[in-house]
């Protein structure tokens, strides 16, 4: 992908849910672009969008109106076979809740989404993936056998490994303590400088978004402004602001 064509770009993203009195306007005609190459954090009040925003850039959920581009192809009108082969090999996802399965090892977990695709990895790629995020001698270990911050970074890795345009990371230290998290936000932080991969990222964690490059902020459905090389307590001030012009 051309470095100066954006990883992901939303215009007029906007998404419905219910009819009726029961009608919730969670996104409303979002204009975002999120570079290649970069981190990138999305934050806002709780309700604002964030997840809504994410899965639609993700093609896990279709918008109600508006466009996405995720790698200068437009998803927005694919079939939901087209989007799930679409995915498989051009976006790579982190989750909280880690989203391995039990019953295979880490490097067989690792494996999936190239097994799944019928792709074989590069051996030097592997090795690259496998050092980088320090996973060499936990291959052979099930999920059970390892820590959640080890469970994460085999989660990142299967996200990296079929070098997708985007990774999209939903809260990825929500069940991890804080040691666990730092080390894998550091990873993601060193995916996108050593590995030249782009991250998106939700979370509520001031501290996990001054890892980012990037902070986008959004409130009730709208982008509210943006935060470049963000620090804590920088995040913090601003989802301040945001959450008392929410209240008002």
């Amino acid at each position: 992908m051309d470095s100066n064509t954006p990883a992901v770009a939303a215009r007029g993203l906007t998404k419905v849910y219910g009819a009726g009195e029961a009608q919730v306007l969670a996104l409303d005609g979002v204009d975002v672009d999120f570079a290649a190459a970069r981190f990138s954090a999305i934050m806002g009040p709780s309700g604002s969008g964030k997840s809504t925003l994410l899965n639609l850039m993700a093609g896990l959920d279709s918008p109600t109106a508006g466009t996405v581009q995720l790698g200068g192809q437009d998803i927005t009108g694919m079939t939901d076979n087209e989007l799930t082969a679409w995915r498989r090999t051009h976006v790579g996802f982190v989750f909280q809740t880690f989203n391995l399965l039990p019953m295979l090892t880490a490097e067989q977990n690792i494996r999936l989404p190239l097994d799944l695709a019928g792709e074989k990895v590069e051996a030097d790629w592997w090795d690259q993936v496998i050092d980088t995020l320090a996973l060499r001698d936990r291959l052979r270990h099930r999920p059970s056998e390892m820590s959640g911050g080890q469970r994460q970074r085999v989660a990142l890795a299967r996200g990296i490994i079929t070098r997708p345009d985007v990774i999209f990371a939903d809260e990825p230290t929500g069940n991890l303590d804080t040691r666990s998290g730092f080390e894998v936000l550091s990873f993601l932080r060193q995916s996108v400088r050593e590995l030249d991969q782009s991250v998106v990222m939700v979370t509520h964690d001031p501290a996990a978004a001054a890892y980012a490059e990037r902070v986008v902020l959004l409130a009730d459905g709208r982008l509210a402004g943006e935060i470049l090389h963000p620090t804590k307590e920088s995040v913090m001030a601003a989802l301040d602001e945001l959450t008392t012009v929410v209240a008002v």
